[in-house]
Protein backbone atom coordinates (compact mmCIF):
# COMPACT_ATOMS: atom_id res chain seq x y z
CA UNK A 1 0.00 0.00 0.00
CA UNK A 2 1.35 3.42 -0.87
CA UNK A 3 1.25 6.42 1.45
CA UNK A 4 -1.39 8.11 -0.70
CA UNK A 5 -3.83 5.35 0.30
CA UNK A 6 -3.62 6.52 3.95
CA UNK A 7 -5.57 9.62 2.89
CA UNK A 8 -8.54 7.51 1.80
CA UNK A 9 -11.24 5.90 3.88
CA UNK A 10 -13.95 3.47 2.86
CA UNK A 11 -17.61 4.42 3.37
CA UNK A 12 -20.37 2.03 2.26
CA UNK A 13 -17.93 0.31 -0.07
CA UNK A 14 -16.74 3.55 -1.71
CA UNK A 15 -13.33 5.11 -1.15
CA UNK A 16 -13.60 8.67 0.11
CA UNK A 17 -10.61 11.00 0.30
CA UNK A 18 -9.78 12.25 3.79
CA UNK A 19 -9.23 15.98 3.61
CA UNK A 20 -7.36 18.43 5.83
CA UNK A 21 -10.40 18.78 8.15
CA UNK A 22 -10.44 14.99 8.72
CA UNK A 23 -6.71 14.95 9.46
CA UNK A 24 -7.02 17.91 11.85
CA UNK A 25 -10.02 16.29 13.57
CA UNK A 26 -8.05 13.07 14.09
CA UNK A 27 -5.14 15.08 15.50
CA UNK A 28 -7.47 16.86 17.95
CA UNK A 29 -9.04 13.54 19.01
CA UNK A 30 -5.58 12.04 19.58
CA UNK A 31 -4.72 15.05 21.74
CA UNK A 32 -8.02 14.96 23.69
CA UNK A 33 -10.36 12.05 23.01
CA UNK A 34 -12.89 13.44 25.52
CA UNK A 35 -13.26 16.84 23.87
CA UNK A 36 -16.88 17.82 23.29
CA UNK A 37 -18.25 18.29 19.80
CA UNK A 38 -18.52 22.02 20.56
CA UNK A 39 -14.87 22.25 21.61
CA UNK A 40 -13.73 20.30 18.56
CA UNK A 41 -15.87 22.45 16.26
CA UNK A 42 -14.42 25.62 17.78
CA UNK A 43 -10.84 24.42 17.43
CA UNK A 44 -11.42 23.39 13.81
CA UNK A 45 -13.61 26.33 12.78
CA UNK A 46 -16.53 24.15 11.64
CA UNK A 47 -20.02 23.38 12.96
CA UNK A 48 -20.83 20.71 15.56
CA UNK A 49 -22.89 18.90 12.91
CA UNK A 50 -19.83 18.77 10.64
CA UNK A 51 -17.67 17.33 13.42
CA UNK A 52 -20.32 14.72 14.29
CA UNK A 53 -20.82 13.74 10.63
CA UNK A 54 -17.09 13.39 10.02
CA UNK A 55 -16.61 11.33 13.20
CA UNK A 56 -19.51 9.05 12.22
CA UNK A 57 -18.10 8.67 8.68
CA UNK A 58 -14.59 7.84 9.95
CA UNK A 59 -16.03 5.38 12.49
CA UNK A 60 -18.16 3.69 9.82
CA UNK A 61 -15.12 3.45 7.52
CA UNK A 62 -12.97 1.93 10.23
CA UNK A 63 -10.55 4.87 10.33
CA UNK A 64 -11.63 5.47 13.93
CA UNK A 65 -11.80 2.06 15.60
CA UNK A 66 -12.40 3.06 19.20
CA UNK A 67 -11.73 5.31 22.13
CA UNK A 68 -9.64 4.66 25.21
CA UNK A 69 -8.89 5.90 28.70
CA UNK A 70 -5.45 6.96 29.89
CA UNK A 71 -4.74 6.52 33.58
CA UNK A 72 -2.35 8.57 35.67
CA UNK A 73 0.28 5.84 35.37
CA UNK A 74 -0.04 6.00 31.56
CA UNK A 75 0.96 9.66 31.46
CA UNK A 76 3.28 9.89 34.46
CA UNK A 77 6.72 9.75 33.01
CA UNK A 78 9.03 7.18 34.49
CA UNK A 79 12.43 8.85 34.50
CA UNK A 80 14.21 5.73 33.19
CA UNK A 81 12.78 4.02 30.13
CA UNK A 82 14.15 1.45 27.74
CA UNK A 83 13.43 -1.00 24.96
CA UNK A 84 14.48 -4.58 25.54
CA UNK A 85 14.83 -6.85 22.54
CA UNK A 86 14.36 -10.48 23.58
CA UNK A 87 15.21 -13.73 21.79
CA UNK A 88 13.09 -16.65 22.97
CA UNK A 89 14.16 -20.28 22.77
CA UNK A 90 12.08 -22.62 20.63
CA UNK A 91 8.36 -22.65 21.21
CA UNK A 92 8.37 -20.84 24.55
CA UNK A 93 7.09 -17.51 23.16
CA UNK A 94 3.59 -17.75 24.62
CA UNK A 95 4.88 -18.54 28.12
CA UNK A 96 7.58 -15.87 28.01
CA UNK A 97 5.18 -13.19 26.72
CA UNK A 98 2.69 -14.08 29.45
CA UNK A 99 5.40 -13.74 32.10
CA UNK A 100 6.52 -10.40 30.66
CA UNK A 101 3.03 -8.92 30.81
CA UNK A 102 2.90 -9.76 34.51
CA UNK A 103 5.88 -7.53 35.35
CA UNK A 104 4.74 -4.04 36.43
CA UNK A 105 7.73 -2.26 34.86
CA UNK A 106 6.89 -3.75 31.45
CA UNK A 107 4.66 -1.15 29.81
CA UNK A 108 4.06 -3.06 26.56
CA UNK A 109 5.24 -6.21 24.81
CA UNK A 110 5.45 -6.46 21.03
CA UNK A 111 5.98 -9.70 19.14
CA UNK A 112 8.20 -9.20 16.12
CA UNK A 113 10.05 -11.02 13.37
CA UNK A 114 13.73 -11.28 12.57
CA UNK A 115 16.48 -11.74 15.12
CA UNK A 116 14.33 -10.85 18.13
CA UNK A 117 11.16 -12.65 19.21
CA UNK A 118 9.77 -9.72 21.20
CA UNK A 119 10.42 -6.14 22.21
CA UNK A 120 9.44 -5.00 25.70
CA UNK A 121 8.95 -1.36 26.66
CA UNK A 122 10.34 -0.87 30.17
CA UNK A 123 9.79 1.97 32.65
CA UNK A 124 11.48 2.37 36.02
CA UNK A 125 12.14 5.01 38.66
CA UNK A 126 15.93 4.49 38.65
CA UNK A 127 18.73 2.75 36.80
CA UNK A 128 19.02 0.36 39.73
CA UNK A 129 15.34 -0.59 39.39
CA UNK A 130 15.71 -0.97 35.61
CA UNK A 131 18.73 -3.22 36.14
CA UNK A 132 16.66 -5.38 38.49
CA UNK A 133 13.85 -5.65 35.91
CA UNK A 134 16.32 -6.58 33.15
CA UNK A 135 17.80 -9.32 35.34
CA UNK A 136 14.33 -10.64 36.24
CA UNK A 137 13.45 -10.85 32.54
CA UNK A 138 16.73 -12.57 31.67
CA UNK A 139 15.97 -15.17 34.37
CA UNK A 140 12.64 -16.13 32.74
CA UNK A 141 12.84 -19.69 31.42
CA UNK A 142 13.03 -19.59 27.63
CA UNK A 143 14.77 -16.20 27.32
CA UNK A 144 17.96 -16.95 25.37
CA UNK A 145 19.40 -13.51 24.74
CA UNK A 146 18.47 -9.87 25.19
CA UNK A 147 19.67 -6.39 24.39
CA UNK A 148 18.40 -3.25 26.09
CA UNK A 149 18.57 0.33 24.85
CA UNK A 150 17.78 3.33 27.06
CA UNK A 151 15.34 5.87 25.67
CA UNK A 152 16.94 9.30 26.02
CA UNK A 153 14.07 11.47 24.77
CA UNK A 154 10.66 11.10 23.14
CA UNK A 155 9.41 13.49 20.47
CA UNK A 156 5.83 12.22 20.20
CA UNK A 157 3.84 9.92 22.42
CA UNK A 158 0.96 7.79 21.29
CA UNK A 159 -1.69 5.79 23.02
CA UNK A 160 -0.76 2.53 24.72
Amino acid sequence: MVIWDRLLCKVAGDLVRMDDHDQRLLAELRRDGRASLSDLAGRLGVSRATVRARMERMTASGEIVGYTVLTRSDVTAAPVRGLMMIRVEGRNSTKVLARLTGIAAVQAVHSTNGTWSAIAELAAQSLLELDDVINRIRDIEGVMHSETNLLLSTRKTGRR
